[in-house]
């Protein structure tokens, strides 16, 4: 694309751009900031505030013994698939903050917004400013971005250190297409005109980072391993054949480096420690493949990820690439599609499985924002008409997000943590089970009491799927000659378990209040 052509022409209007589309993505994800991490996947993301206030309990010699002991058993024995590595961030920043749990939305916006300044450079490599804006936009705006980058948990990272790597992996594939005299003379130089670093040793140097940001993407959360493969298999293959890709000791440096952070946790977590055995089973469910629910829950899922209309626009996208582009985007498209063949119930029912899509989404709707906004440009010939649609395209994402925020607007959850307070004094000295939101994970962490959970009806569903048969007289029977009181604050799940909401009928009510009842089972 001609430089007269692009729609933001220059540097200065370039600059603008960013800056708005920077500065609104770390306003809308920072608002609302000391509401609790309940908006988004809570169950999840209480387990890691869980672990990162046991980290930082351990630290503390202000609290009492009891507070203090129970902090870092809910840390200890809760599962442990991927590495404890964003909670230890977490906990250390509490030295200076406090338990304050909202530092972790700071982390994770953080996280998010500096993957966007990888994906801008990438997208600018692969089409053009006005392609790499568009994309940076997408990325930061889509609003299941918006809400699931705020999130206290691993995937935001993960995401940053995948559109890491794709940068460096482009740019480590880039260096080695140089074989002309002229192209020999450019290679003398630093930088070129993009910023790409050229020559033999840049060639090593983003071979080197490629391999770091791949590897530490895989340790932070193994499912990382589908795009960072897809992604380097397509760079690889996008200037060469793969007979010759073989032949380059680099590919083998960014592969070692790639594989070595994951495997010594996997090592260390199987073979040293031994609590890794159990976390990797129910991931691949086969008898999925044949029922449409699986299918139909998938796209449910990419319908709440990217939306059908941007799903479609970045599956157009990949057809305004030429083909040694294209094969980047299609092996990270193959990429997606292997790990959703793999994780087949968890890529149908939870929706932050797909979280990586989005840069990817982004990436592919890049040439066709870029076209276009070049046709915009042909059309807006005076500085009125310029102006004019560049304000159109700013009103678009102001009321985009302001929508994000309305919702973020539409619930308070502070008033949670008084209610699990108040149910933990009342429950104090009691063995207690319930039916209550993410597994008991609210009492432990604002009533500070153990609780035995029940399961919801979508663990009863995913037993079934995996040919499980629960008998539930017998389970509630043994339950309750075990326990003392039975609470209920997730009352959507209890209507749809008739057989546990008539069995609670017959026990007295010991106490209730706004948002919970609890069962008496010692009569």
């Amino acid at each position: 694309m001609q430089e007269q052509t692009l729609f933001f022409s220059t540097k200065t209007a370039r600059t603008v751009a960013l800056l708005i589309l920077f500065t609104l993505g770390i306003a809308i994800r920072l608002y609302d900031l000391t509401d609790l991490p309940l908006e988004f996947h809570s169950t999840r993301q209480l387990l890691s505030a869980l672990k990162a206030r046991g980290m930082y309990y351990e630290t503390r010699a202000d609290v009492s013994q009891e507070e203090r002991a129970f902090a870092i058993q809910q840390w200890k024995f809760r599962a442990s698939v991927e590495p404890e590595f964003f909670e230890r961030i977490v906990a250390w920043t509490y030295q200076f903050t406090g338990e304050k749990v909202w530092v972790a939305r700071i982390y994770s916006s953080a996280f998010w917004l500096i993957g966007g300044v990888f994906l801008y450079l990438l997208a600018r490599r692969l089409t053009s400013e006005d392609g790499a804006i568009a994309a940076t936009a997408v990325y930061l705006f889509l609003p299941y971005a918006v809400i699931a980058s705020r999130s206290f948990q691993p995937d935001p990272l993960m995401t940053m250190l995948i559109v890491m790597f794709l940068w460096a992996v482009w740019q480590w594939s880039s260096t080695l297409t140089a074989k002309s005299a002229k192209d020999a003379k450019k290679n003398q130089e630093n930088f070129s005109d993009h910023g790409e670093l050229r020559g033999s040793k840049s060639s090593w140097l983003f071979a080197i980072l490629a391999g770091l940001f791949g590897g530490l993407a895989i340790f932070i959360k193994f499912p990382a391993a589908f795009f960072i493969v897809g992604g380097g298999l397509g760079a690889a293959l996008s200037h060469r054949s793969m007979k010759e890709a073989l032949k380059n000791p680099q590919l083998y440096v960014m592969a070692l480096l790639g594989i070595l952070p994951g495997a010594g946790y996997l090592i260390y977590g199987i073979f040293v420690e031994d609590f890794l055995g159990q976390q990797f089973g129910g991931r691949f469910i086969p008898s999925l493949f044949l029922s449409p629910s699986y299918y139909l829950g998938w796209l449910n899922m990419l319908n709440l990820v990217t939306g059908g209309f941007v799903l479609m626009l970045a599956l157009l996208g990949l057809f305004f690439f030429d083909m040694k582009k294209r094969r980047l985007l299609l092996g990270l498209w193959a990429g997606y599609a292997f790990f959703g063949l793999y994780f087949n119930f968890h890529i149908s029912t939870h929706d932050y499985y797909s979280l990586p899509l989005i840069p990817i989404a982004a990436l592919s709707i890049a040439p066709l924002a870029n076209a276009l906004l070049a046709k915009l440009s042909e059309s807006t010939e005076t500085k009125f008409l310029r102006l004019s649609s560049f304000l159109i395209l700013l009103l678009g994402l102001i009321a985009s997000t302001w929508n994000i925020r309305n919702g973020l607007n539409a619930v308070d959850y502070r008033p949670q943590a008084a209610m699990w307070a108040e149910i933990g004094v009342k429950t104090d000295g009691y063995n207690l089970a319930g039916l209550t939101q993410d597994y008991g994970a609210r009492m432990a962490y604002w009533g500070w009491q153990n609780l035995t959970s029940w399961p919801s009806h979508g663990d009863l569903r995913y037993s079934s799927e995996r040919g499980g048969n629960l008998d539930f007289e017998e389970q509630f029977t043994e339950l309750a000659a075990k326990k003392d009181l039975f609470i209920v604050t997730d009352f959507v799940d209890l209507d749809l378990q008739p057989y546990l909401k008539e069995k609670l009928k017959a026990y007295p009510i010991f106490a209730d209040g706004d948002g919970y009842v609890i069962y008496n089972l010692m009569k």
